[in-house]
This record gives C-alpha cells, sequence and structure tokens, in this order.
C-alpha cells in the first residue's frame, strides 16, 4: 500500500514538473508578442538626423549680425568645424516603395536623414512630404535594395483593453519592444503650439526615441504611429490612429504636402449672450454658425446660419477655434460629422471636406483682417485698403504699410499668406509685424468674429 502511494505521489510530481506541449513549443515561449514582432519586427527603422546647430552670438564681433562680416570674422579668426545636433527617432517602412512613415518632429528641419535597420543595414533617406499638423512625415529610403515592409491596417475597429505592441529607438536603444493595452480612444493632447485630438492612448511604454515608431495590434497588423509620452505620468502614452495616418501619407506622397481644406462655414464661440437668446442649458458648449457660403461644402450638407455645432465626429466642440484646429488636420474628400442644434432640436450632419478655392483667401483677409493687400516689391505684402470700422482701421494702418509677417509666419509668397490667413480663423486677434517707412513693428491685429 505504501509502495502504491508513493508511486502515485512521484507520478504526480512528474506530472507537475513535466511541460505542456503545444504547437510544438514545449515552454510556451512563442507568445503572440514574439510572433508578431519575428513577423513585423523587421520593418521598424531608426532614425537619426542631423541638423546644424545654431551659431552663438560673438559679443565682440564689431559688426556682429552684418552677413558681410560674419562671413569675413568666420573664414579669418574662427576655426571653421562643422556643428550638428543629432536627433534621434523611429519609423516604419509602408510598401515596397521603400516609403517609411514617422513623426514630422522628429524630422523637421533635418539637414541629413539616416535610417537603419533590425538587420544592421544603414541607408541615407529624403523627405517625400510631412505635414506639423497632423504630425506625419513620409520619408523615402536612397537604395535599389529589396527592403521588409509592413501594410497599413485600420484603427476603425479598436477596442479599449486589447493588447498592443510598441517597437522603436526609446533612448537610442535600438528596436525595443514593450507591450501594453489601449487605454482609450479619441483622447485630445495639447501641445505649446496647437491641440492635437483622436490619439490613442496606450499605457505600452513609449519614450523619448519611440516617436515615430508602429503601434500593432495582436493580429501584427499597423494601428498607429506612436507620437507623444505625457511626461507627468508613467503609463500613459499617445498614438496617432493609422486611418488618419493614411489619409495624410496619400497627400503627401502625391504632392509633398497636406492642402487646406474648407467647409464653407464660419463660426463664433458660443458666450453667455447666445445661450440665453438661443435657449440652450446654460452649460452648453461650442460654436455658433454665422456664415453659411453660397455653393460651399456646408451649404450642400444642410448646415445652415444660427446652428450651434456642439461635436465634430463625436468629440466635444470647446470653442471656434477647436473647430478650425481639427479642420487643419483634414484632408480633402473626408467626411466630417456635425452634431449641431437648431431650434433646440438635435441634428447629424455629414459635411465632406473639399480644397480651398481660388479667391477664398482673399475674402478672408477682407473679413478677418479688413485688409486689401496685394504683393510689395521687396517682400511681404502691401496694404491697399482699409475697411472702415474693421480692426485694422482702429489700430491705424494706412496704405502703403507693409505686412512682414501675420501670427509668427514670414509672408514670403502667396502661399505663406494663405496658410498664414487660414491658421488664424477663430481666433480673436493676431500678431502681425508691420513695415511703416524704415520702422518695423509688433501689433496686435483685432480679428473679425
Amino acid at each position: 500500500m505504501r509502495r502504491l502511494v508513493g508511486l502515485a505521489l512521484v507520478l504526480a510530481i512528474s506530472g507537475a514538473a513535466a511541460p505542456v506541449h503545444a504547437d510544438g513549443d514545449p515552454f510556451l515561449r512563442r507568445t503572440t508578442t514574439v510572433r508578431v514582432v519575428e513577423r513585423s519586427g523587421a520593418a521598424v527603422v531608426n532614425v537619426t538626423t542631423e541638423q546644424r546647430a545654431p551659431d552663438a552670438a560673438n559679443p565682440f564681433r564689431p559688426f556682429a549680425g552684418d552677413p558681410i562680416f560674419d562671413r569675413f570674422f568666420q573664414d579669418f579668426f574662427e576655426p571653421r568645424v562643422p556643428r550638428a545636433e543629432q536627433s534621434l527617432g523611429s519609423g516604419v517602412l509602408i510598401d515596397a516603395q521603400r516609403h517609411v512613415l514617422t513623426n514630422e518632429h522628429v524630422v523637421t528641419r533635418a539637414e541629413r536623414i539616416k535610417v537603419s535597420l533590425a538587420d544592421g543595414r544603414e541607408f541615407d533617406a529624403k523627405l517625400i512630404g510631412a505635414d506639423p499638423n497632423n504630425d506625419i512625415a513620409v520619408l523615402e529610403v536612397e537604395t535599389q535594395e529589396k527592403l521588409p515592409w509592413i501594410e497599413p491596417g485600420s484603427s476603425a475597429d479598436l477596442m479599449v483593453g486589447e493588447p498592443v505592441i510598441a517597437i522603436g529607438n526609446p533612448f537610442g536603444l535600438s528596436h525595443t519592444v514593450t507591450t501594453g493595452v489601449i487605454s482609450a480612444l479619441g483622447r485630445s493632447l495639447r501641445t505649446d503650439e496647437r491641440v492635437y485630438h483622436g490619439f490613442l492612448q496606450t499605457d505600452a511604454s513609449i519614450n523619448p526615441g519611440n516617436s515615430g515608431g508602429p503601434l500593432l495590434n495582436a493580429e501584427g497588423h499597423l494601428i498607429g504611429i506612436n507620437t507623444a509620452v505625457y511626461n507627468r505620468a508613467q503609463g500613459i502614452g499617445f498614438a496617432i490612429p493609422i486611418d488618419d495616418a493614411r489619409r495624410v501619407v496619400r497627400e503627401l506622397i502625391d504632392h509633398g504636402e497636406v492642402s487646406p481644406v474648407w467647409l464653407g462655414i464660419d463660426l463664433q464661440d458660443l458666450d453667455a449672450g447666445l445661450v440665453a437668446a438661443l435657449e440652450l442649458p446654460s452649460a452648453a458648449r461650442g460654436a455658433v454658425v454665422a456664415r453659411v457660403r453660397a455653393k460651399s461644402p456646408g451649404e450642400r450638407a444642410g448646415v445652415r446660419r444660427g446652428d450651434v455645432v456642439t461635436q465634430v465626429d463625436g468629440q466635444p466642440l470647446e470653442s471656434a477655434r477647436d473647430f478650425f484646429e481639427r479642420l487643419e488636420r483634414s484632408t480633402a474628400g473626408q467626411e466630417l460629422e456635425l452634431t449641431t442644434v437648431r431650434n433646440r432640436e438635435t441634428k447629424k450632419l455629414t459635411v465632406r471636406a473639399e480644397q480651398i478655392p481660388q479667391g477664398f483667401v482673399t475674402s478672408l483677409v477682407s473679413d478677418l483682417l479688413g485688409l486689401t493687400l496685394e504683393p510689395a516689391p521687396h517682400g511681404g505684402f502691401a496694404v491697399s485698403g482699409v475697411r472702415a470700422g474693421s480692426g485694422a482701421a482702429k489700430i491705424g494702418l494706412q496704405r502703403g504699410d507693409v505686412l512682414l509677417a501675420i501670427g509668427g509666419r514670414s509672408l514670403s509668397d502667396a502661399e505663406a499668406l494663405r496658410r498664414a490667413v487660414l491658421a488664424l480663423q477663430g481666433l480673436p486677434r493676431a500678431l502681425i509685424v508691420v513695415a511703416r517707412g524704415r520702422g518695423r513693428y509688433h501689433v496686435a491685429l483685432p480679428l473679425a468674429p
């Protein structure tokens, strides 16, 4: 009897210690994460950029600031040692044409870009296009060699809680793999320069150097581009949904930039007076449609003057500026769902964004700035007319003044003027640089609502 009990005990112990065989992997090491990394990791690249560091001002140069004398002192009195700064980021190859998807902030102001693969190969890359509004850039690897790539998937059906895998180059540690879950969808993130909307939030570790790297789901599909980490907390990272990135990538590959779009509607903030006049709840948030332009996408979709826009694509709208910031991230052909309140009845309207028509910017310059402009002989745009009662008239702008910059953007050509003016929509005022005679002045210009 004792022998039988002892034998049973030995068998039980042996059985407990025996490995479980599954798909030829006796120790269950080949997990979902391992398989995804094996299948997709080779397409992840490290991105290294170089940009020339700005020269520190030399207080002992007798003619500091004069380019001719600066060059003289550099050539004869200062060692000509090239100085460059390096930055690190990540990216992912997305097609057989060797295009790399990464963040715009990874490659901004880069003079030279290099990418390196997991197998040790290293190549130069050129910038195809970049869009700061969406923080997306596309590179092309300068080689004829066949490179591994993964096709972008879809972020339309993501679920909060589903597992994800991030691969990148944090702190220069190449091809680092971290895992986590989708923590939330549709997050907004405010930076020093702008507000981004629609981010994926994840607790997969994302650190400096991960920017531009892929976020993959458990099937190995590319569902996002890692772009930011919340520095004041642990386990909070953000990624751009791949569906948003794909729209931008097409524009960048085809045109090198994302063309601004319009809906043909002007909005103003929903203040307490409008809330009362429109008989809305005191806590109502959004923006009021002040104008619907003829033959515009908004008019065709049924938007009317006086509608209160409360949501865009299901995300709450806080102000008129909030609306135009979201529009800046849109591309031609994209459909936006507007939730509106009209006569205390909620409606959902679908508006298809279109490229801005010719003449719209000229109209916007007149509407917002109260000015008529024409190219100036030596750069900038000369004021040829000032509308009576406008903000420009109130601060004393006059014919012959020359606008050199708007909102921190230098007015080098018509395209620069267009982008500068479009960026003013929804703002109460703009900082402009005006030349009058030999003087240059920084002036806050009130904008029409």
